[in-house]
């Protein structure tokens, strides 16, 4: 397949940004160096309520970019193409370096003293339930695979599915992006109660809206150049400003806070978000490179191998410029997050002169 440059640059992007989430993720209530936020949140001063605000807003369109990204490339299936050859092309080339990792992250923070015997046995134990106790990033993975699972299923419908019937369903998948709102001002919604939570726009809701308006943006959308920019651009703005307030305004320096009540405008599946992502997504597709340079086409290669290490690495950038250094929030949080990606990078680079490297970074 011939490669399309402008998803190189959003791999690029999209890696990016999730560490740079993660870097900031340190300055509202994580404990240790490479700890990520827990239930409670708490932020020290207004500077780390501003930036914090500020650089992981801003970065919550990263999870997105990556599921359209996949649905972009996947979606629909080819025609000549099984369910299971589909899985096995699909799941060959992630899962082994996922369980890899896995692996690592259960055993390797015991060299550093960061997880005693008893948590590493637990999280070993529990690899095929659940990410370990230090990888919480990982949690990405389960909706990448179900959204890999579902493909087969929805190919056949998209094929034929004309522009009209998918702005049905991506009409109401965003009426199912402002549920989390209408739940925190009004309740219980459509069905919703204490014993149901599959409310009328279930089916329609979640990262499969991503995949549905990635099929629509490639196959269905004939918008000028011109157009994308600006429409594009006032997406992302409009998206950018409604992230980021969403958390500052309830983010009170020196309170303790419920981590999912001040991030409720930071769910991926928020209206605001796919307006930051599918904004910023149509950005991208005005660069109408055929080709790029070999850094760019390599490390949008490396992504997956750098996305599952990089935990690895933040919490040295942490310990060299929160703790040591002690630099100002608004430098510490992206200077963690590009020695974080520099670093990971190398790392996944060397890697990839092994025999066989494809297992472990994909």
């Amino acid at each position: 397949m011939k490669r399309i440059v402008f998803l190189d640059y959003v791999r690029i992007f999209a890696c990016f940004l999730v560490m740079l989430v993660h870097a900031s993720e340190n300055y509202y209530g994580a404990v240790g160096a490479t700890d990520m936020v827990g239930p409670q949140a708490y932020l020290a001063t207004e500077e780390d309520r501003l930036w914090v605000s500020v650089y992981d807003g801003f970065s919550r369109m990263s999870v997105p970019l990556f599921m359209i990204v996949s649905a972009f490339l996947l979606t629909p299936m080819k025609e000549e193409q099984t369910m299971w050859q589909f899985y096995k092309h699909r799941f060959m080339r992630i899962l082994p370096p996922f369980f890899i990792f896995m692996l690592l992250y259960s055993t390797l923070p015991l060299l550093w003293g960061q997880i005693d015997g008893n948590t590493s046995v637990k999280d070993l134990s529990r690899i095929l339930l659940n990410f370990p106790t230090l990888a919480g990033h990982l949690w990405f993975m389960y909706p990448l695979i179900s959204l890999y699972l579902f493909i087969p299923v929805i190919s056949p419908w998209l094929r034929k599915a004309s522009a009209k019937e998918e702005r049905f369903f991506i009409s109401l998948f965003l009426l199912s992006t402002c549920i989390p709102y209408l739940n925190r001002f009004s309740g219980e919604v459509w069905g919703q109660c204490f014993w149901n939570e599959y409310h009328v726009l279930w089916y329609f809701s979640g990262y499969l809206g991503y995949l549905v308006l990635a099929h629509y943006i490639r196959v269905h959308l004939q918008w000028s150049r011109n157009r994308r920019l600006v429409i594009g651009m006032v997406l992302l703005v409009i998206g950018m400003i409604w992230t980021i307030y969403s958390f500052y305004v309830q983010a009170v320096p020196g309170e303790l806070h419920s981590t999912p009540d001040i991030e409720l405008g930071w769910a991926f599946c928020t209206i605001n978000c796919v307006m930051l992502t599918v904004g910023a997504f149509l950005l991208f597709t005005t660069i109408t490179a055929q080709s790029t340079s070999q850094w760019v086409t390599e490390t949008s290669k490396l992504s997956y191998g750098m996305y599952l290490m990089h935990i690895f690495w933040l919490g040295l950038w942490v310990t060299v410029f929160k703790q040591q250094l002690q630099l100002p929030t608004v430098a510490a949080i992206p200077c963690i997050a590009v020695c974080t990606f520099i670093t990971s990078w190398i790392a996944t680079k060397l890697i990839s002169f092994l025999p066989g490297s494809k297992w472990i970074i994909g």
